[in-house]
């Protein structure tokens, strides 16, 4: 399920990264599955162990997946972290655009800006 694009301009960590988080948040990976191990994903995309490595060592830190030793990565069964820490961005940012004076219109223009939506 997990493809990487040698072509791509996208690092190969980064597009095995975004594609893990994909497949939580479409529900087609699910609390508690299991990961392949570091090695036998490295082997099947053709990526060198570190690469995976990175991958998941990010992933962690993104609470998307836990390690737990030797019985191996799953998915973490606090859901899509990576959602919840994006609300507590989003609420901070507009908490912080009250505090200016900033009217909520202004501030939805300032974002789509920032994400390059025109």
């Amino acid at each position: 399920m997990l493809v990487i694009d040698p072509k791509s301009s996208t690092p190969p960590f980064e597009q095995l990264r975004a594609q893990v988080i994909a497949a939580v948040r479409s529900g087609e990976m699910a609390a508690g599955d299991k990961l392949p191990t570091v090695r036998k994903l490295a082997a099947d995309l053709g990526l060198a162990a570190n690469t995976v490595a990175r991958a998941y060592r990010e992933l962690e830190q993104d609470e998307v997946i836990e390690t737990r030793g030797r019985n191996g990565s799953f998915v973490s069964a606090t859901g899509d972290a990576t959602e919840r820490h994006l609300q507590v961005a989003a609420r901070a940012f507009a908490d912080r655009a009250a505090q200016l004076g900033v009217a909520p219109e202004e501030a939805r223009r300032v974002v789509s800006a920032a994400l390059g939506i025109r």
